[in-house]
């Protein structure tokens, strides 16, 4: 930069730091407004005025949020004063002189004391929390406590509840400093539940009093604070009963937070928790959103098996009435016409938000209690379902079948011959959504009690699935039919599906030139399904198949329909696979003509294309064996591109107004981590999760051949091994370990590796080994473990006798802490086993929990051994 121009700056500095406060103020107006490069200017001018005098800039801020008339320029003091106090990158407070320190504080405090606006009030106490959070442990703010006292005890409602707020945030930081206090604030607490008047402080107190239970860390403390439940529920019911219902939702999603986290602290009172909860989602007068939170509490309560196991259970009474609103929320549900038409896939037409609700608890729920207390709740209410006129009732017992069946399944398996009953009367039924509902029921069964299921009543199932394939007047029907035969053939031999396959695939034929995109794409899906169940059994339908599936691939080429081609993409390579390599080997070569034209134009990022593609050259791949390697330059590129995939991540602060917007996108999936908000882009990393899948393929399949690609293969998947967004990226890096090794040391071995030799073998070996070792410490999912110490075991046996004295033992270290975190679980669990209401069914559950264990300790074994 010359002189002249760092002058200006300087010059420009000095002003906006001077006594004169409007060009301070005119910088700050400009970091809010919405034009990007006004706004990037201001940021630089602010980022140097940090760097060059953070004195003058906090005591700046700190003015203009005491004495502006302008309430943004004062939302905007306070919003960019807890930016620079927050401990990351950007924090300040280190850098500023005692003096400035100490003004700070007490303009912070003043602030808090004369501010009226509410919308500031509360991000002034946000600031106040984030400051306090950092400098408190240290006693860097002794004023900060006295204070919050004195305004909790004052007799303004708007000091109580900033007083209350910053509690709330500060808990998890100053609780220990609190314990001395616990009487007085214990009789606080009360007197604001009790009698204040004021519905803010009230729901602020009962934030404070929340989070302060949540981070005592001995039970006879948080017991101290028991008798305050009655007083904290009464915050719900008196703010339900004035018509607050914004101020009840708050209330509710606070006690949603205790049941998670503290649901012991309800136990004593639960009955009278629980059932004004039930009260409140039975209302019909309130808003859906209460009902909902309110049960959600319930479901949370119930699925709290870690810290209250078997607590629930204790309440048979109260889960029949949850049941039962959870089976009344299913009645929600229109007879839209854009369902019968089927010409969109939106499965969902006429679906509420309480039929959602209703479905996804009714899963959760079982889940959480298991069979033995669904099982006979649902026995006693759905036969009136069933025996009722309307079609909504039979639709709802139905659906509720379908989704208890994962909780329950092994409890239903005992009661099979009931429950297929159950369904297959329903396929007669007269209304088609109903029919829909029972072909849903099959499928989801056919998941959860298989193979029984199939063992047992194939002659009766898929008669029925081939059946309702004949429903032309619903396609909707026909559609899913083709769906259910794909569940049901996944958990199924050859030898029961065999002498049904005439029927069935000429049937599918038949809705593969079915004029409705829907009954084609369940059509492409079962019979891929059927084709990869049956195998070589297969091969006398190939002939009569494949001209149909290649005519759809080469044809479907419009943007309407790219699922399509995607799906015979998928049929084609598993039929391939289905009938192997000299049947499939004239077609082979045409299809993959088209998929590397296809791999050659610009397919746009949402194409579901992409993602079947790379499953399909892989399952090529597995079915030509060597015979593939010339395609490999093709498949690669692109294959390595989808597994380096960054994730799309947005953060915002977890209270922040913009809140990543989920509707626009069905694929963000958000997660709050402290008081940041994450959203991940799923299609993303599903997309990487199947290419990493594939490479673990090729190299498996490949052997030696897939030496060439090994050196960038390798730093791809390795650092993988930790990526922790994603399980299914973790666990296909953690398979292609022992592979990438594996097809090294054979193509050193079979002369193949271009003049490398062992050095070649023991450089891999050394960079995927400690990194294999180092991810096993940190891998938080115990199945995950035991698959990383399985593939460990593998690239020992692989390059054992290449390991230096160190790496031996600082590998056998590592195996030593996973023996003990091992056993710490164990130890977590026998505790568990201790609680008051534990019960048979929670002993069946850490059996599970245990045998999973064993697996680890097996592994170990293993690699002992070595």
């Amino acid at each position: 930069m010359d002189p002249e121009s760092t002058q200006l700056q300087q010059a420009q500095l000095a002003a906006i730091l001077g006594p004169d406060p409007a060009p301070f103020e005119t910088l700050i107006s400009h970091l809010m407004l919405s034009s990007n490069e006004q706004r990037s200017q201001a940021e630089l001018i602010f980022n140097l005025c940090k760097q060059t005098d953070p004195n003058s800039l906090a005591l700046k801020l700190a003015h203009l949020l005491q004495y502006s008339p302008h309430i943004e320029a004062r939302a905007m003091s306070a919003i960019l004063l807890r930016k620079q106090l927050t401990r990351d990158d950007s924090y300040m407070w280190p850098r500023l002189s005692p003096s400035t320190q100490s003004s700070l504080k007490s303009i912070l405090l003043a602030c808090v004391q004369r501010e009226e606006a509410k919308t500031i009030i509360k991000k002034l106490c946000d600031t106040v929390s984030e400051l306090a959070s950092g400098i408190l442990p240290e006693n860097g703010w002794p004023e900060l406590l006295p204070f919050m006292f004195q305004c909790v005890s004052s007799d303004s409602p708007k000091l109580q509840e900033s007083a209350f707020l910053i509690f709330a945030q500060l808990s998890q930081y100053i609780g220990d400093t609190l314990l001395p206090h616990l009487k007085h604030l214990h009789t606080v607490f009360l007197q604001c539940l009790t009698s204040s008047s004021n519905s803010d402080v009230r729901i602020a107190a009962l934030s404070a009093v929340i989070n302060f239970i949540q981070c005592l860390s001995s039970s006879s403390d948080r017991d101290r604070f028991q008798d305050l439940l009655p007083a904290m529920m009464r915050t719900l019911t008196e703010a339900l009963n004035c018509g607050q219902e914004a101020t009840a939702q708050e209330a509710l999603e606070l006690l949603i937070e205790l049941a998670g986290t503290e649901p012991r602290f309800l136990r004593r009172q639960l009955v009278d928790v629980v059932g004004s909860m039930l009260q409140i989602a039975e209302a019909e007068s309130l808003e859906e959103g209460t009902r909902h939170l309110a049960i959600e509490f319930v479901i949370t309560l119930a699925e709290a098996r870690e810290r209250a196991p078997g607590m629930m259970r204790k309440l048979p009474q109260f889960i029949s009435k949850l049941f039962a609103i959870l089976m009344k929320m299913l009645l929600d549900i229109e007879d839209d016409p854009a369902w019968h038409t089927a010409e969109t896939e939106d499965e969902d037409a006429g679906e509420t938000s309480n039929y959602s609700v209703g479905q996804e608890c009714l899963d959760r729920l079982s889940i959480a209690l298991g069979g033995n207390t669904i099982v006979p709740v649902a026995s006693e209410q759905l036969p009136a379902y069933l025996a009722a006129p309307e079609w909504q009732k039979h639709h709802a017992a139905l659906i509720a079948l379908a989704q208890i069946a994962e909780g329950c399944s092994k409890v239903m398996i005992t009661n099979l011959e009931h429950v297929v009953n159950m369904v297959l009367n329903s396929f007669q039924d007269p209304h088609p959504r109903v029919r829909w509902a029972a072909i849903n029921a099959i499928g989801q069964l056919s998941t959860d009690l298989g193979p029984d299921l199939q063992v047992k009543y194939h002659q009766r199932v898929l008669p029925a699935l081939a059946a309702a394939m004949d429903d032309f007047q619903n396609p909707r029907v026909q559609a899913h039919a083709a769906s259910a035969v794909l569940n049901f053939s996944e958990n199924c031999t050859p030898d029961i599906l065999t002498p049904y396959l005439d029927g069935i695939v000429s049937k599918l034929l038949v809705l593969l030139q079915n004029g409705k995109q829907m009954v084609q794409e369940g059509a492409l899906t079962a019979l891929a399904s059927v084709a990869d169940s049956s195998q070589e059994h297969f091969k006398k339908y190939y002939d009569a198949v494949m001209p149909y599936l290649k005519a759809i691939l080469v044809n479907a080429t419009d943007k309407s329909n790219r699922m399509l081609r995607a799906k015979a993409m998928e049929c084609i390579s598993l039929v391939g696979m289905a009938v192997g390599k000299d049947k499939f080997r004239d077609d082979a070569k045409q299809v993959m003509e088209v998929l590397m034209s296809l791999q050659g134009s610009q397919l746009e990022t949402d194409d579901p294309t992409t993602s079947y593609m790379l499953q399909a050259w892989a399952r090529l791949c597995k079915c030509l064996g060597q015979d593939f390697l010339p395609y490999m330059s093709v498949v690669m590129p692109p294959l390595l591109q989808s597994a380096q995939l960054k994730p799309d991540v947005t953060i915002t602060s977890a209270d922040s107004d913009n809140e990543i917007d989920e509707s626009d996108d069905e694929s963000m999936e958000t997660i709050t981590l402290g008081d940041k908000r994450i959203g991940i882009k799923t299609s993303v990393l599903e997309e990487k999760a199947t290419a990493c899948n594939m490479l673990c393929c090729y190299a498996d399949e490949l052997k030696e051949g897939f030496y060439p690609w090994i050196d960038q293969v390798a730093p791809t998947l390795v650092p993988l091994l930790k990526f922790y967004f994603h399980e299914e990226v973790r666990k296909a890096a953690v398979s292609a370990m022992p592979e990438l090794l594996r097809s090294a040391k054979l193509a050193v071995e079979k002369g193949l590796a271009q003049g490398r030799n062992e050095t070649y073998i023991k450089q891999l070996s050394d960079y995927i080994v400690p990194a294999l070792v180092e991810a096993l410490h940190k891998e938080p999912d115990t199945e995950i473990c035991a698959s990383m110490l399985d593939s460990l075991n593998e690239c020992l046996q692989i390059s054992g006798p290449l390991l230096g004295e160190s790496q031996v033992r600082s590998i056998v270290d590592e195996i030593k802490q996973v023996i003990t975190a091992s056993s710490s679980r164990k130890r977590e669990r026998a505790e568990r086993a201790k609680a008051e209401d534990f019960d048979a069914e929670e002993g069946e559950l850490l059996r599970e929990e245990n045998e999973q264990e064993e697996e680890v300790f097996d592994q170990v074994g293993e690699i002992w051994v070595l």
